[in-house]
Order: structure tokens, then C-alpha cells, then sequence
């Protein structure tokens, strides 16, 4: 059975998740700075980014993500161990990335992906110290194939 503290801690994690994809999706990317340690280590390599700091990635995501006029995350089913002031966890994701087209909708590309981390309690709460993504699959939607309303 689940003590009162590990059930905080399950809570605190599940919001650092929502805070990452907040961050991300509103292009806010200093509001990393709340979501991962100072010397923590991202790699965005599965799906054509970079592996680096917490610094590197804030730099890569500001000219990366210019190019979408939208994106959205979906994050679920977290499974998350823990030891202590440590934790380990797998997290589902689904990304839904949009490319701006002339007079249309924009091109939409569809991500599937689990993040892989590793989470370290800090005297300002839990925050991610490692974090990796693990690629299922991608769709590329075109909207000249889909109805217009």
C-alpha cells in the first residue's frame, strides 16, 4: 500500500510532467528551468535533436521549435519507481507538431514516444535529471487530403 508521502510524490512527478509539456507547447522554455536540475542531461536524439544540458536544450528548442505554428503534448500513463530521493520513470507521450501552410490548416505530424527519466528531489521539489525519449512510431498528416469544414 502506498504511504501519504510516496502518494505526494506521485503527485508532484505527474505535475512536473504537465509543467514540461506547458512549457513546451506555450514556447515558454525559461519554465524549463522549473522542470530539470541545473546539471541535467536531455537527449532529444530520437527524433533528429540533440543530446545536452538543460542549457543546450532551452538554446535548441528556442530555434527548433520556431518553425511550428503549433504543438501539442499529450502525456500519460506515468510508471514511476522510487528509492528514496531518487526516482525512475517511463511516461507516454503523444506529440502533435503543426507546420504553418498558406490558407489551410496547418501540416500536421504525429509523434509517438515515451520519455525514459530520472527524477532527484531537490529542497525546491522534484525535477527531472535525465530524461530521454524512446521513439513507437510517426504519422505525417497532409491537409490537402483531409476534409475542409
Amino acid at each position: 500500500m502506498l504511504d501519504i508521502q510516496e502518494i505526494s510524490d506521485r503527485l508532484e512527478i505527474q505535475d512536473l510532467l504537465v509543467s514540461y509539456a506547458t512549457a513546451i507547447d506555450g514556447k515558454d522554455f525559461d519554465a524549463l528551468d522549473q522542470v530539470f536540475t541545473e546539471d541535467a542531461q536531455i537527449d532529444y536524439t530520437a527524433f533528429g535533436g540533440i543530446a545536452g544540458t538543460r542549457a543546450e536544450i532551452k538554446e535548441f528548442l528556442t530555434s527548433s521549435m520556431a518553425q511550428f505554428a503549433v504543438c501539442q503534448h499529450l502525456v500519460a500513463n506515468p510508471a514511476i519507481q522510487f528509492d528514496g530521493d531518487h526516482a525512475t520513470g517511463r511516461a507516454m507521450c503523444l506529440n502533435t507538431l503543426g507546420i504553418p501552410v498558406e490558407e489551410a490548416n496547418p501540416h500536421l505530424t504525429l509523434l509517438g514516444m515515451w520519455y525514459i527519466d530520472e527524477y532527484t528531489r531537490t529542497p525546491q521539489g522534484w525535477r527531472i535529471s535525465r530524461r530521454s525519449i524512446q521513439s513507437s512510431w510517426t504519422h505525417s498528416l497532409d491537409d490537402a487530403s483531409r476534409h475542409k469544414r
